[in-house]
């Protein structure tokens, strides 16, 4: 499997996720600029992908419809990714996925 589809996999999973434990969908995937630029993608599952340059390489954020509301009190989803493994841990902060993968970009 291709680096592209191991990213298109995890990232779908991590919409998968928050969409399974929030009551809000997730709204939009956030990515550093040098990733989008590099995948070349506009849109994943229908998400908007937004370039943030306060992203690092190599993660990304699938992005709250609660937070375009201002409502900043729900938990934040985080999780670090490798072609197999997902694993989840919660905070409180607002409704996020903050994720990584590992990236054989170059």
């Amino acid at each position: 499997m291709s680096s592209e589809a191991k990213n298109l996999e995890a990232i779908s999973a991590a919409i998968d996720q928050h969409n399974r434990n929030c009551p809000y969908p997730a709204a939009e995937v956030r990515m550093n600029p040098y990733e989008v630029e590099r995948l070349g993608w506009d849109e994943v599952r229908g998400l908007p992908v937004v370039p943030d340059p306060a992203i690092g390489t190599g993660r990304f954020r699938i992005v709250c419809s609660r937070d375009g509301e201002g409502a900043r009190a729900g938990r934040a989803l985080t999780a670090q990714t490798s072609a197999k493994k997902f694993s989840p841990t919660l905070s409180s902060a607002f409704c996020a996925s903050m994720l990584s993968w590992k990236s054989s970009s170059v």
